[in-house]
């Protein structure tokens, strides 16, 4: 059961992620990707700062913040990716 909470929230987490970013989605299986990375990068990232969350509410908080950040480096590299 913590693997299907663990697909939802990534979807979740990658399509807020998305809406804050970029104003859209990018669909179900980039924001499920975008989501799970997000949940990892953002579970590092809480954990260099000494935060711990233990509900669903907050692993939904870590992922969405991890996916922000992905999605914001992504940006910074296309960008300048671009400009060469």
């Amino acid at each position: 059961m913590s693997f299907l909470w663990f697909i939802i929230i990534g979807i979740v987490a990658g399509f807020i992620a998305g809406k804050l970013m970029r104003g859209g989605g990018f669909g179900i299986i980039i924001n499920l990707i975008v989501g799970i990375l997000g949940g990892v990068l953002g579970g590092w990232l809480f954990g260099l700062l000494g935060i711990s969350t233990s509900s669903i509410i907050g692993s939904l908080l870590t992922s969405v913040v991890g996916a922000v950040v992905l999605l914001w480096i992504a940006g910074l590299v296309s960008r300048s990716v671009h400009k060469s």
